[in-house]
């Protein structure tokens, strides 16, 4: 069932003109990679319609609006035109007893208004139980309320502020439930002593920890105390010291600014192991030296992409490895990468993840999606990124199966999509911004820059990237500032070569531009006959010569199977191949989905346990789905309840709307 398009609280966003702007150009930061200063930060103009809190009480169909605005946050109800949050303070404490963070937000604002409107922030589920504000230190309580709460929004703070003020702190603790933190039980961690809490924000769920506004088009320094208890570490995506000592207080600055959704805690029994002079690991003692060994290439990647793309801004690039739980392969916290422990396989054939996440530092952190209509301009840039430092690292042959892959991925989502979700610049507006993930903005995006590339010349277009992470360094960015500065660049050195309306086809419409280019990999090319004589009968699964292979290619040969086998080919398979006790991840579950698709009963232990163990909505999402579409409801169920514990909240919400609807 689709989502509806329309909730009453963004009618009245929509109404009050909250948040409508062009984000004003900023200077680029200067190319050492100092420190940027706060100030940096765009200041949003005010909407041509004057916020009042009366204005949220009136719904303007979306259907008056045929497009979304550009620059407009339809996801926040933050009142960015009337206050810009500059600085964070936070202290809080873990408590896990409760499962609860509880302590006190101070934020530093900047008045954009004559006037005194209230001050709206965005929250989910949070108790407030005390707002003081003023100027500097001297503060006093004042009066709060919160509003009517969304379904996908949460619920707006709105605080009265006295004149002149320009600093407001809150009192608060979070929800059990808060969908942005994940309390995990001895038992579900690696070492099975000590508890483990992690937070994950994007795309809106730092409003369920913090109180604030919620927009990746505002972004703030922040600085933390984060209590414990003694015998855990506690990290964050700021500055995290290698050396410090478990004491149970753990202090944090974050001295460049960054948008709210890279805001993010863990906490666990976590040791620290370097894996070069600026880059090393956090993980629990027990996953401490497999992951340094599978990750070593990560300040080779660094250095490579830094010569190639411009200076790491960020001083340090460290990872933490959570618990397999996590809904996502990666997320690209600035200076510390939060990472699944799902692709540790022991032969770095996984590692492009850490190559993905370890790019946003550039695309992403560096040079922002203004909404999450935008985010194209994070996850396209950066899947580019990905397969460049791929095969500067790793060669040519590693690189056009990464590409390869990708396509084939982007392929299957055009043909699962409407044509609406095929549009790189997609309308989110009264939908949960969490279903903008897609291969649609990853590897659409990624292609449409590559197919620039092989217009322009591989050496131009680096040479055009480097420069547009320079001119909007530290910025949060629309997809019309992109074709803004496109048109100012590429397209005047290169008039013949790029034409306006096909780049315009390429954001603003549905599926792939005729003539687009069309990665492929001679090592899959190789494949394609042995798995249609084996179809055929012509040869056995053991004639076929595996040696060699990389998981690129065996996912290959399994993704490449049509839909029905019948019994005795997977039984074949599988005695040949040993597919269903096979430990990396990613073969695993294209072997599974397979299984699930043809009642492959011998799979059935190995498939309640993959999706009892791992948590990753890139496999557990697909794995129900076809489980519900197969004539396995029941065990889809009976298996989601199990799990359900153990699952992260994002996880819990995805799943359950495709084993019980809405």
């Amino acid at each position: 069932m689709l989502p509806q398009l329309f909730t009453p609280n963004l009618g009245r966003l929509i109404g009050a003109g909250l948040l409508a702007c062009s984000l004003v150009t900023l200077s680029a930061c200067s190319k050492n990679g100092d420190t940027a200063s706060s100030e940096s930060t765009a200041d949003i103009p005010q909407s041509a319609t004057e916020y009042t809190p009366e204005n949220l009480e009136k719904d303007v169909p979306l259907a008056d609006k045929a497009k979304p605005e550009s620059g407009v946050d339809y996801h926040s109800f933050a009142n960015t035109n009337d206050y810009i949050v500059k600085h964070l303070d936070l202290d809080l404490t873990a408590d896990f007893d409760n499962k609860v963070l509880k302590g006190e937000a101070i934020l530093d604002i900047k008045r954009l208004t004559q006037k005194t409107p209230p001050l709206i922030l965005d929250t989910r589920d949070l108790d407030v139980t005390a707002v003081r504000a003023g100027v500097g230190n001297s503060l006093q309580e004042v009066k709060f309320s919160l509003g009517k709460k969304d379904p996908h929004l949460g619920t707006p703070l709105k605080i009265n502020l006295p004149a002149g003020a320009n600093k407001v702190a809150i009192q608060y603790q979070t929800s059990p439930d808060a969908s942005g933190v994940q309390w995990l039980e001895p038992q579900q961690t690696a070492g099975k002593k000590h508890p483990f809490l992690f937070t994950q924000a994007q795309a809106i769920h730092a409003r369920s920890f913090i109180p604030l506004q919620d927009s990746p088009q505002v972004r703030v320094t922040y600085k933390a105390t984060i209590r414990t208890p003694k015998e855990l570490l506690a990290v964050m995506s700021a500055n995290n010291d290698p050396e410090t000592e478990k004491d149970g207080v753990y202090e944090f600055d974050m001295p460049q600014p960054i948008p709210s959704y890279l805001i993010a805690i863990g906490i666990g029994n976590l040791e620290f192991k370097p894996m070069g002079e600026r880059t090393g690991v956090y993980a629990e003692p027990e996953l401490l030296a497999a992951s340094a060994k599978e990750f070593e290439d990560t300040e080779s990647m660094l250095e490579v992409t830094e010569e190639n793309y411009g200076p790491y801004r960020w001083d340090r690039y460290d990872l933490l490895i959570l618990p397999p739980s996590f809904p996502f392969g990666g997320m690209e916290n600035p200076r510390l990468s939060f990472i699944t422990p799902t692709v540790i396989a022991g032969d770095k054939s996984l590692v492009a993840l850490i190559a993905h996440e370890l790019a946003h530092s550039w695309s992403g952190n560096l040079v922002t999606n203004a909404s999450w209509r935008d985010l194209w301009l994070n996850e396209g840039f950066t899947t580019y990124l990905t397969n460049r430092i791929m095969q500067f690292v790793y060669g040519d042959e590693r690189y056009k199966m990464e590409m390869a892959l990708g396509y084939d991925d982007l392929q299957a989502d055009l043909d699962d999509r409407e044509d609406k979700d095929e549009i790189m610049a997609i309308d989110m507006r009264g939908r949960d911004p969490d279903e903008v993930f897609s291969n649609i903005p990853y590897e659409k995006g990624s292609l449409f820059l590559y197919e620039l590339e092989q217009k322009v010349g591989r050496e131009n277009f680096d040479n055009f990237l480097m420069e547009y992470f320079n001119h909007f360094a530290f910025q949060s960015i629309t997809t019309e500032d992109f074709v803004k500065y496109l048109d100012d660049t590429l397209l005047k050195q290169y008039p013949d070569k790029l034409d306006r309306a096909r780049i315009q086809q390429w954001i603003f419409e549905p599926g792939i531009p005729e003539g687009a280019p069309h990665p492929q990999s001679d090592a899959f090319s190789k494949i394609d006959p042995l798995r249609k004589q084996w179809l055929n009968g012509e040869i056995t699964a053991s004639d076929i010569d595996t040696n060699g292979w990389t998981f690129h290619q065996w996912k290959y040969f399994l993704d490449g199977m049509p839909e029905k086998l019948s019994a005795d080919q997977l039984q074949e398979l599988d005695s040949s191949f040993h597919l269903t006790q096979g430990k990396n991840n990613e073969v695993a579950f294209s072997w599974l989905m397979i299984a699930v698709r043809n009642d492959y009963a011998p799979a059935n232990a190995r498939l309640e346990d993959f999706l009892i163990s791992i948590g990753r909505n890139k496999f557990v999402r697909p794995l129900y789905r076809a489980m519900m579409e197969n004539g396995k409801e029941d065990e889809a169920k009976r298996i989601f309840e199990k799990a359900k514990p153990g699952y992260h909240p994002l996880t819990v919400k995805v799943n359950s709307k495709i084993i019980y609807g809405d």
